[in-house]
């Protein structure tokens, strides 16, 4: 099993308490330099753009009751060069890099190719930079690049079309970064059909409207042949990974380069399965076959192993810990309390004492599994957070 390591730098409130961002970034590399000592295989670090805060004055808020910012690492390319400044062996992820925002698709494979021509200087250089690549999971950060519906056409059906949107942006930022020559004219045509509306009546409704049975989507972004400099950036240290649970998008991506795919703790398991066999033959690499190490899953960690308290007092602690952060994580999300979903995921996290998180990992998971372990969620106590990476570290020697 491979353990990678996930940080959020969620400058949130805890108990009334805000860290400054300096604080926030202090506490973060204080954790992942003692995760590369510790020999966790990847630091995953969390992509936000645009304040949250800010966000909340506007006229549609879309986290109104959170407070502070969802996450302060707004460019993993420059927080990795720091990361591998400071540490000898981990990898550095991004989990996960909005490729519509900042400029859109050919910016970003821009920039990750400048990124790899100089991290590859060292002949001796043997550590990844892992892109997991997405849309972004607010809607606010994209629309100030241009990212929303042109017309009322695309606004009727803005939640399909934004899916076609990405297809778009990958093809794009796929075929930068393998270092094609291309135009915007010669990407794949995206559609909208039939088989992407919920319901027949949904459909119909379109249908009245457009006129006609499938819906061309124009391209959002619109240029002349252009190429992608560095030509010669080497990408054997980058590897790649999408973050979307669509399966379209899935095979799509791997049309033009190898890309693993993300999931969730609470992704159910019969999800977890399909993807793996979907992409047994779907992954474009003629080199290695799919495995399952190719699907990072993020999982939270809450444990107690104080040697003075009893084994029942650990548990209880590490329990109370899970329950309080995962409550205070969904209302200050979602404004309400919703004690099923807080147990659902305090279910799907490991929680206990250092043995009792091992015994749920060998049941839960597959032995060739690979899991983003989350130690700092709603947890700004960096002593605590630090102490207890080092505690599970006794799982992975």
């Amino acid at each position: 099993m491979i353990y990678d390591i996930f940080f959020s730098i969620c400058q949130t409130e805890v108990d009334g308490y805000i860290p400054s961002e300096r604080q926030m970034f202090l506490n973060f590399f204080d954790q992942v330099k003692l995760a590369d000592k510790l020999g966790f295989k990847t630091a995953w670090v969390a992509e936000t753009h645009l304040s949250s805060q800010v966000q909340k004055t506007n006229k549609n808020p879309v986290i109104p009751d959170f407070k502070g910012e969802i996450g302060l690492n707004t460019d993993i390319l420059q927080l990795a060069h720091k990361i591998f400044s400071v540490t000898k062996n981990i990898n550095v992820g991004s989990a996960i890099k909005n490729i519509l925002c900042n400029g859109g698709p050919l910016a970003h494979a821009e920039a990750i190719k400048t990124f790899l021509t100089l991290h590859s200087l060292n002949e001796n250089e043997k550590r990844l930079i892992e892109i997991g690549f997405a849309s972004g999971r607010f809607e606010f950060s994209n629309r100030p690049y241009g990212i929303y519906p042109r017309n009322y056409l695309e606004e009727l059906v803005w939640k399909i079309l934004k899916g076609k949107i990405f297809l778009q942006a990958t093809e794009i930022f796929l075929r930068g970064l393998r270092g094609d020559i291309f135009s915007s004219d010669d990407l794949e045509k995206q559609y909208i059909t039939k088989e992407d509306f919920r319901t027949e009546e949904e459909y119909n409704n379109f249908i009245k409207i457009y006129g006609k049975d499938k819906f061309e989507v124009e391209s959002f972004w619109k240029f002349e042949k252009v190429g992608i400099i560095p030509f010669e950036a080497p990408l054997d240290l980058l590897r790649l990974t999408i973050g979307s649970h669509d399966k379209k998008a899935q095979i799509f991506a791997n049309k033009f380069l190898p890309c693993g795919v993300f999931n969730l703790s609470i992704t159910p398991d019969k999800e977890i399965e399909e993807t793996h066999e979907r992409m047994k033959k779907y992954y474009n690499n003629s080199k290695n076959n799919w495995n399952r190490a190719l699907m990072p899953r993020t999982v939270l960690i809450f444990t107690s192993n104080n040697k003075t308290l009893s084994l029942d007092s650990n548990r209880k602690i590490a329990s109370e810990k899970a329950n309080k952060a995962i409550a205070n994580y969904w209302k200050a999300m979602e404004g309400t309390l919703d004690i099923e979903k807080v147990n659902k995921a305090v279910n799907n996290a490991l929680v206990g004492t250092i043995e009792d998180i091992k015994e749920q990992i060998e049941s839960r998971f597959n032995k060739d599994d690979r899991l983003m372990l989350w130690f700092d969620f709603n947890n700004h106590n960096n002593e605590e957070v630090k102490q207890n990476i080092i505690d599970f570290s006794k799982i992975i020697s």
